[in-house]
């Protein structure tokens, strides 16, 4: 298994929460030093364990957000 470090710059918004506590989270996370990218997964109660999960650059959270404002939710 390949070592990795990421610091959680920010919370953002929890989406949901599972019936087991997990939550469905939108948080700012610099990885393996890196830039900080827009990240979407699930996290343990306890914050120790993460589900898979996306990233988004700026670019693509800018065009997510375009394309959601164009929905009727």
């Amino acid at each position: 298994m390949v070592d990795f470090r990421y610091e959680v710059i920010e919370t953002i918004a929890v989406l949901s929460e599972s019936s087991k506590g997990w939550t469905k989270e939108l948080k700012l996370i610099s990885w393996n030093d890196r830039e900080p990218k827009y990240d979407i997964r699930e996290w343990s109660p306890d914050g120790s364990k993460m589900g898979k999960g996306i990233t988004l650059s700026d670019e693509e959270v800018a065009v997510l957000k375009k394309a959601l404002n164009t929905r009727d939710i």
